[in-house]
């Protein structure tokens, strides 16, 4: 079994935003020379998330950016003092992982699925842990 290990790193631009990170998960699987196995994703971050959506349409992310804005909003009740706690109650709801599979030295994802690293803590710059494992 090969296990290869890789953090990438992202700046972001906004203070909330999804990030189609696919091509760059599909680099470290490339750089891994795993033909069947798994990847696993960790986001290092209390702020930060990530998650499997549509990427065909940019409108999909936005349209969960502006849901999770509506239902999770900055809210002045919040009591926690560095004043971004719809942030980490945002990354809690979305999770800081994914295993996903890989075949044919590919990420086994769907049609029109890809791999979104969530920001609702920007601008920051950002760590994603990577780490493939099989044969």
């Amino acid at each position: 079994m090969r296990i290869h290990t890789e953090t990438l790193t992202l700046q972001t631009k906004t203070s909330e935003a999804l990030y189609d990170i696919t091509a760059m998960l599909q680099s470290c699987v490339k750089q891994s020379n795993i033909k069947m196995g798994q990847l696993s994703i960790f986001i290092p971050h209390t702020t930060a998330a990530v998650t499997v959506n549509e990427n065909t349409d940019p409108d999909v992310a936005k349209d969960m950016t502006m849901s999770l804005q509506k239902n999770i909003p900055d809210d002045p009740a919040f009591r926690h003092l560095e004043g971004n706690a719809h942030a980490h109650v945002k990354a809690s709801v979305i999770g800081p992982s994914l295993t996903l599979h890989i075949q044919d030295a590919r990420l086994l994802l769907g049609t029109w699925q890809g791999v979104f690293f969530c920001e609702f803590d920007g601008p920051r710059h950002r760590k994603i842990h990577v780490q493939a494992w099989g044969t």
